[in-house]
């Protein structure tokens, strides 16, 4: 059976004509694992990135529970609102079992979903280290193309992701919660450090009150944190159910941005570079796990480190080796 062609000269034009369905089909094919498909992503982000890198790329991750979904829809619907076109990127966790998302991210943004100004795409990890999908770089540039001038990349929740993350974006955003007992319960001290803004959310109800004294806690604990040199994250409250607080952290989520003048600049060419040593990482293990002589010596080994007769560090070196010798 052929397998059909794809027209990345057509898939591109469709980008740029703004159209949804060309978007969602772009990012299929960055997201695709096949060969074919990853040389054809390759040219489509080629042709797509001159007409990138104009957008407000903005990170949010906040401790499981902090509401980062309905925090997501209340400040895109605000912004679309306000004339801006919004692309939301949201890593899901992936089940181990079918290699999909699992928290079904856009039926819980049911707003933005089914706004025209709104684009939304839930990518599954599918296994990368860290909770970010693979091909959220590319995709950041399929959107940005598309003429969505705000791009939020949502995370997995607190852990190795919000680094991976904070170096794709312009300004990080950290949603927390004040009734988790200790109001620093679940935030690492790494990403307090990474975090340009900080929202302590439900600040509603009965709650109100609380909330505005962890972000007081926070803002002191902060201040001991940062050693001077560096720019403390602002603090704030909102409530993301009631819609309260959301234009204060957008405006400090721009006022972030417009600080960092032209740094920002500087920030995209690393964000280059660290996506060049990215690529080439995924590549070179694509092609270690996909070669024919590892994969037969992998058979051996794993048998042999399963009835105990093989070390798991000598097993890596017989494995190197047998690429190696088939490497020109």
């Amino acid at each position: 059976m052929t397998r059909p062609t794809v027209d990345v000269e057509a898939m591109a034009a469709g980008v740029r004509e703004h159209s949804p369905a060309w978007v969602a089909r772009a990012i299929t094919l960055v997201e695709s694992t096949r060969r074919d498909h990853q040389v054809l992503a390759q040219r489509l982000i080629a042709a797509l990135t001159p007409d990138g890198g104009r957008s407000h790329r903005i990170g949010i991750s906040g401790v499981p529970g902090a509401g980062k979904s309905t925090f997501i829809d209340a400040l895109g619907s605000m912004l679309t609102a306000a004339g801006h076109r919004v692309a939301v990127l949201a890593v899901d966790p992936s089940s181990t079992r079918t290699r999909g998302s699992i928290l079904g991210d856009k039926t819980r943004m049911a707003r933005l979903a089914n706004d025209p100004a709104a684009f939304v795409r839930p990518s599954p990890t599918a296994g990368t280290l860290g909770g970010v999908a693979k091909a959220t770089r590319e995709a950041i540039v399929v959107v940005e193309a598309a003429g969505y001038d705000i791009v939020i990349v949502e995370t997995v929740g607190v852990g190795q992701s919000e680094t991976a993350v904070a170096d794709m974006v312009d300004s990080f955003l950290l949603l927390a919660l004040a009734r988790t007992g200790d109001q620093l319960q679940g935030i690492k001290k790494g990403i307090l450090e990474i975090a340009d803004v900080i929202a302590i959310n439900k600040a509603d109800g009965p709650h109100a009150v609380e909330a505005k004294a962890a972000a007081r806690e926070l803002g002191g604990a902060l201040r001991l944190l940062r050693d001077g040199s560096s720019r403390a994250a602002s603090v704030l409250t909102c409530s993301a159910l009631e819609g309260t607080g959301i234009d204060e952290v957008w405006a400090q989520l721009v006022a972030h941005r417009e600080s960092l003048g032209a740094e920002l600049v500087e920030r995209r060419r690393r964000q280059q570079v660290g996506w060049m040593w990215a690529m080439a990482r995924e590549t070179v293990l694509a092609r270690f796990t996909t070669d024919p002589a590892v994969r037969e010596t992998g058979r051996d080994v794993e048998r042999r480190i399963l009835d105990g007769s093989l070390t798991p560090a000598r097993a890596v070196e017989l494995l190197l080796g047998s690429y190696d010798r088939m490497t020109p």
